[in-house]
């Protein structure tokens, strides 16, 4: 509890700091009232950090949400469908896919941050209009009271062994993270692998609507394992003591290269991403609360809350009270990716992938 009160203090200070930065200097000196964000993230934790805004800016947050299965998706649609008269002022989305797809149309505004500095330059734009922060890895999860460890799973490749047949489970690979790994899997290995992966899992898994559904039936026994996220995971573990082991696949063997060097995949880490709209009604307040959101105040919420997020800015990592509770890309080796390669094909692999797991939700 300390933390957290620690935590909102430091939340009062930088909101009105943020605020200062936006309003000080403009054309017209009115402090703005309300913003509209659009926001994937799941509402139960990214209601209080609006509610930690509102109190110390005084701006009331407006906010949109979607179902769990298709949300970013349809908020990315949704943006793109008001391009000529943009809604939103602010995306936050819990992935990186959508928001460089709304990059690629030219829907994003440019503008530097002061939280730039403390973000490494793989997580936020060379061109200032999207920032990554509070990571989540793609894990494996096993109910441990089903499966002996010594055969538990270490790669995503084992969704497809014929032994675990209608055993394991995995989301529709259309939307959020699942999406977003997906992309990352077509870039890296190239569509005919990528393809014939796709298909294996089709044929051996359970493909349900969403990340924390894959979690819920592992933690029930419903399924063997399956392929989830590292907050769905911590969710049932830590709040419904659920007897699941998480695992980071695809890491390299104790006889392999240094991590850095070897040929393992390595586990995906994806972060949140915040960006402002261009041409938003609202863009002093939207740069306000951007700022708020990249300050590692709000990150160690997302950290330390029961999400257990993963923090990338230098200054959480920092923090002795920001103790992340899941393994980080300083831990394992993670998936290294290009980004901007990964969006730029997903059209390609989101259709071939819609004819073979359907596109509905």
């Amino acid at each position: 509890m300390k933390r957290i009160a620690s935590a909102a203090a430091g939340l009062s200070l930088i909101a009105a700091a943020a605020l200062v930065v936006v309003v000080v200097g403009c054309d017209v000196p009115t402090v703005p009232k309300e913003v509209v964000v659009y926001t994937a993230l799941d509402e139960e934790f990214s209601r209080p950090i609006f509610d930690a805004f509102t109190r110390e800016t005084g701006i009331e947050v407006k906010a949109r949400f979607d179902t769990e299965s298709t949300k970013t998706v349809g908020l990315a649609n949704a943006i793109l469908a008001e391009g000529e008269r943009p809604r939103a002022d602010v995306f936050w989305n819990n992935e990186m896919l959508h928001t460089l797809r709304l990059k690629q149309q030219g829907l994003l505004r440019e503008q530097p941050m002061s939280a730039d500095a403390n973000y490494p330059p793989e997580y936020r734009s060379a061109d200032h209009d999207w920032r990554g922060f509070a990571a989540r890895a793609r894990v494996l999860v096993v109910n441990t009271n089903r499966l002996a460890e010594a055969r538990w799973p270490d790669s995503i490749e084992d969704l497809t062994d014929p032994q675990f047949y209608d055993q394991v489970g995995i989301a529709k690979p259309l939307f959020g993270t699942t999406a977003t790994h997906a992309a990352c899997l077509f870039q890296e290995w190239g569509e005919e692998r990528a393809k014939k992966f796709f298909t294996g899992v089709k044929q051996n898994c359970r493909v349900l609507s969403g990340n924390r559904r894959v979690a819920r039936e592992v933690a029930q026994g419903n399924l063997i394992f399956g392929i989830t996220d590292t907050d769905d995971a911590m969710v049932e573990i830590e709040e419904n003591n659920a007897p699941l082991a998480i695992i980071y696949p695809d890491q390299p063997a104790a006889d392999d290269p240094p991590a850095g060097d070897s040929a393992a995949l390595g586990t995906l880490f994806i972060p949140n991403t915040v960006a402002l709209i261009k041409d938003s009604p609202n863009p002093q307040a939207g740069h306000a609360l951007a700022e708020f959101l990249l300050t590692s105040m709000v990150e160690c919420r997302l950290v330390i809350g029961p999400s257990a997020q993963i923090p990338l800015n230098r200054n959480s990592k920092a923090d002795n009270a920001c103790r992340c509770r899941v393994k980080t890309p300083d831990d394992v080796k993670a998936m290294q990716v290009d980004w901007p390669a990964a969006a730029a094909g997903w059209d390609d692999a989101a259709k071939w992938l819609a004819e073979e797991f359907g596109a509905a939700g």
